[in-house]
């Protein structure tokens, strides 16, 4: 592997979709320690540096989208609501 970093190099599509996922995974992580920390101080910290992240990946995902490497597809009436009967149904079963 001598010299392999080198010859490793992303473009900027790569490189922001590199991004863009550690800053979910990160964001899955201090989720999960959001609801296993036990004093306040604690989960203001983790509260506030989720924020940050959601910030940073939501402004990756802007970028992705202005330059075209990242295709969000409308949803149909007919596929809102549906869904949005299927999650009434469930509210009244749990009510």
């Amino acid at each position: 592997m001598k010299g392999s970093k080198m010859e490793t190099t992303l473009c900027e599509k790569d490189a922001l979709q590199d991004v863009l996922d550690a800053e979910k995974l990160l964001m899955n992580y201090y989720a999960t320690a959001l609801t296993e920390g036990s004093c306040r101080p604690l989960r203001r910290q983790i509260l506030k540096l989720y924020g940050e992240h959601a910030d940073t990946q939501f402004a990756v995902f802007e970028q992705m989208l202005r330059r075209g490497y990242y295709e969000v597809q409308p949803a149909e009436k007919m596929m809102i609501d549906e869904k949005t009967e299927m999650f009434s149904k469930v509210k009244k079963q749990l009510a």
